[in-house]
């Protein structure tokens, strides 16, 4: 399956402004509403169904350089998706 990457932004940010931005895409989940992203020019708005497939990704990458941690979170779902069910145990981020 190919991949078409609609938006992508990288860099450092100071830990309050990405969970000021985290906080807001939550805020938007919460209340159903579309989610726009934008930096510069570009931008894009998606809409989640009420019940997207949520994962979540903790890594270390090795070998060349100094080791280097992430976390990631994704939201999937199939464009004509109008819900889905949750298919795993109770996940908690703490």
């Amino acid at each position: 399956m190919a991949e078409e990457v609609l938006f992508e932004s990288e860099g450092k940010r100071d830990r309050t402004d990405v969970a000021a931005m985290l906080r807001g895409v939550a805020d938007k989940l919460e209340a159903g509403d579309p989610v726009s992203v934008a930096e510069g020019e570009r931008s894009v708005t998606v809409n989640p169904p009420a019940s997207p497939t949520f994962e979540v990704k903790v890594e270390r990458e090795t070998g060349s350089g100094p080791d280097e941690m992430s976390i990631e979170f994704e939201l999937e779902w199939d464009e004509s998706d109008a819900g889905g069910d949750g298919d795993g145990g109770e996940l908690r981020i703490e």
